[in-house]
């Protein structure tokens, strides 16, 4: 679809949605990206003890590659709302909550071990574009040394790449009470190398 576009697209995208917005900015589709909470694509080495907490109940289980999981509200509470109230999760579970496919997870649990992993990205490309990797602080399903360590394979690229904390926020920065200012942060990015169209 991109390609039938006439000009490149900004892209952005959550979790894996980070990950893919960094698979379609290595092929050289987007003018410029933002990869917010980024899933682990291969050469992404740290596994901090919170990402096991949350995701490594279900990549011990194959039964999970082949199925949609959902999340306990606990469980949505630690991996996602763990920087937010329990009335603010409970609303954000109860609006947003869906089962995520297994697959996605799985990919990128075994990036560093599965040669045949679609979980890579093509870091060196030079039609890249610019790319910034945004991290909520307290995240536990894609902490800083996750986020970080993208951002170190990314950084070697010759377009622009930077990282961003969000200071006090958590894996739901994108769709709880802060979200404006994630969506800020992200714009005011795209729109210093991407300009607007004359109106």
């Amino acid at each position: 679809m991109i390609g039938k576009l006439e000009k490149k697209p900004a892209v952005m995208g959550h979790s894996t949605g980070g990950l893919l917005a960094q698979m379609l900015a290595g092929r050289g589709l987007s003018a410029a990206t933002v990869a917010i909470d980024p899933g682990v694509f291969r050469g992404v080495l740290p596994l901090p003890f919170s990402v096991l907490r949350s995701a490594g109940p279900f990549l011990v289980d194959p039964r999970y590659r082949s199925r949609a999981i959902t999340l306990t509200f606990p469980q949505f509470t630690y991996g996602w709302a763990n920087a937010l109230d329990q009335d603010e999760a409970r609303r954000l579970y109860d609006a947003y909550h869906v089962a995520g496919s297994g697959i996605a997870l799985a990919q990128m649990g075994n990036a560093n071990v599965n040669p045949r992993t679609e979980s890579k990205v093509d870091t060196k490309n030079p039609d890249r574009g610019p790319l910034l990797i945004l991290d909520g602080e307290q995240d536990h399903t894609v902490p800083w040394a996750i986020a970080f360590s993208s951002y170190k394979r990314q950084r070697g690229n010759p377009s622009p790449t930077e990282i961003r904390m969000m200071h006090g926020r958590g894996h739901s920065l994108t769709i709880d009470h802060g979200w404006q200012e994630v969506a800020q942060t992200a714009l005011d990015f795209i729109q210093r190398f991407v300009p607007a169209k004359p109106s």
